[in-house]
């Protein structure tokens, strides 16, 4: 099973990858966690994608792919994964494909997640994150238990300069000029679920589920 998840800021992508990594065991893949990894590992492709992140540059989407295709060639891929918000733009969608052509995969299927903007800077403003462990926490759907105090391990919950409504905006804007044009990229290619992100979990999750069971990827697993 191989899917990707779209959508801006707050639309609930990670929650919704982390609820289908713990039903059917395959890996949820953010670009931004394997582009650390590739840096803390020391590798040639990492040096050359810390040298533009030092800079503070974009990294270049020849070392993401690149990246991303060492990623997806793991072990623990072989049934397949979740990317998690990639890819961002049109340039990065026509050379995943050229890396799918290759290995022989195929994309099952893609999700939008389609939200307001009220929806998002609500949930986003609200949003909370542990310094300690990175747990992740919303003030009004998902409170920590003490205030201001990680479940897990005790950390202090700081709100992110990227939380933060005027940051909020701008991400938004980058958001719509780079990645919304992949909807219609999608559209085109028949593989592509639309979803209201302004439901809740499980309304949303059981759209994502049924669509994935409509098209036989997922098989005789009834969760409702």
């Amino acid at each position: 099973m191989i899917i990707i998840l779209l959508g801006p800021p707050g639309a609930g992508k990670g929650t919704i990858a982390d609820k289908i990594n713990s039903l059917v065991p395959i890996p949820v893949i953010a670009t931004g966690d394997i582009l650390r990894k590739a840096i803390e590992s020391g590798s040639d492709l990492g040096e050359k994608a810390k040298s533009y992140v030092v800079s503070g540059k974009l990294v270049p989407d020849e070392y993401i792919i690149k990246i991303v295709e060492d990623r997806i060639t793991e072990s623990d891929c072989e049934k397949g994964f979740i990317f998690d918000g990639f890819p961002r733009t049109i340039n990065q969608a026509k050379a995943l494909d050229l890396v799918f052509k290759r290995l022989n995969k195929d994309i099952d299927q893609v999700f939008y997640f389609d939200i307001s903007y009220e929806t998002i800077i609500n949930r986003l403003s609200a949003r909370r994150v542990c310094t300690r462990c990175g747990a992740i926490y919303n003030l009004k759907y998902d409170p920590p238990e003490k205030a201001d105090l990680c479940n897990k391990c005790g950390g202090k919950l700081i709100q992110r300069v990227d939380d933060q409504e005027e940051t909020i905006k701008k991400r938004i804007d980058v958001y719509n000029e780079e990645t919304s044009p992949l909807i219609s990229y999608y559209e085109k290619m028949n593989i592509l679920t639309k979803i209201n992100a302004d439901q809740d979990l499980e309304d949303r999750f059981k759209i994502l589920w049924n669509r994935l069971t409509e098209i036989g990827v997922i098989k005789n697993s009834k969760l409702w």
